[in-house]
C-alpha cells in the first residue's frame, strides 16, 4: 500500500490497483473529451452527465467518513437521507457533469434485494408488449 498527500493535505492510503483504474478513468475522460471536440457532429446528452462513485465499505461509519471527506474535497453540502430510509451523499456539478459520492447503508440494500427479489419469476407474454416482432 502506498500513502499520498489528498488536496485537504492529509495523508492518504491509496491500493495500487486503484491508482491503475483512477489513470484509466482519467484518461478515458480526456479521450472522451478530445474525441466529442474533434468531432462536432457526434450528439451529446444535452442535459449533460452523473460520474457515480459508491462508497463500498463494509462499516457504515467508513463509508460515511469517505463521503464526508470527498464533500469537503468538493467542496459540497453532504445530503443526508438515511432517516428517511435513503443514501448518504454529495455532489458538485462541473459545468453539465456531475461528480456524486454515495453511501447505500446496509437496510436500503437489503431492502432493495427484497423488493427485487422476485425479478426473475415475471416475464412478459410476449404479445403483451406490443412489440409483434416478439410475438412471432
Amino acid at each position: 500500500m502506498t500513502t499520498h498527500t489528498d488536496a485537504t493535505g492529509q495523508p492518504s492510503s491509496v491500493v495500487p490497483g486503484d491508482l491503475f483504474a483512477r489513470h484509466q478513468t482519467i484518461a478515458g475522460l480526456r479521450a472522451l473529451a478530445d474525441f466529442l471536440e474533434a468531432n462536432p457532429a457526434v450528439p451529446v446528452n444535452e442535459y449533460g452527465r452523473e460520474y457515480n462513485v459508491y462508497a463500498r465499505d463494509e462499516d457504515a461509519a467508513a463509508a460515511v467518513a469517505m463521503v464526508d471527506k470527498v464533500a469537503a474535497l468538493l467542496g459540497a453540502e453532504v445530503i443526508d437521507k438515511r432517516a428517511n430510509g435513503g443514501h448518504y451523499s454529495a455532489e458538485k456539478t462541473f459545468g453539465r457533469i456531475t461528480y456524486g459520492i454515495v453511501h447505500v447503508p446496509k437496510r436500503r440494500q437489503d431492502e432493495y434485494e427484497a423488493y427485487t427479489s422476485y425479478r426473475h419469476n415475471i416475464r412478459l407474454d410476449p404479445d403483451q408488449d406490443g412489440d409483434e416482432r416478439r410475438a412471432a
